[in-house]
């Protein structure tokens, strides 16, 4: 069953941006070369974007980076949620919430 919209006009669809897709992917690239990730999908949502992160394509997401804009003036509308559903950072300025996923690229060498 298919609603149709009154207006005709598709209802607009929250998406990331150029500058910010750039330094997921940036981020995304070094944990694929450290062997820690190995898959990636990105949902565009009408109330908010998910870029999802796998270790194996056939499983559910280890971590979720998302993009809440009605989030902006409380709580920021980035976060970082981990795979049991828990937020694990959350802020208003996307490196600083993607920095708490880089501290897995930082191991102890013996």
């Amino acid at each position: 069953m298919t609603f149709q919209n009154p207006t005709g006009v598709a209802p607009p669809q929250v998406a990331f941006d150029r500058r910010e897709l750039s330094v997921i992917l940036g981020l995304y690239g070094r944990m694929v070369a450290a062997g820690e990730w190995r898959d990636y999908g990105i949902s565009s949502l009408r109330e908010y974007a998910v870029f999802s992160v796998f270790r194996r394509t056939a499983e559910n997401p280890l971590y979720r980076i998302e993009k809440h804009p009605k989030m902006r003036n409380r709580q920021g509308m980035y976060s970082v949620v981990g795979m049991d559903g828990r937020i694990l950072k959350r802020g208003a300025d996307l490196k600083s919430v993607l920095r708490v996923l880089e501290l897995k690229l930082i191991r102890a060498v013996e």
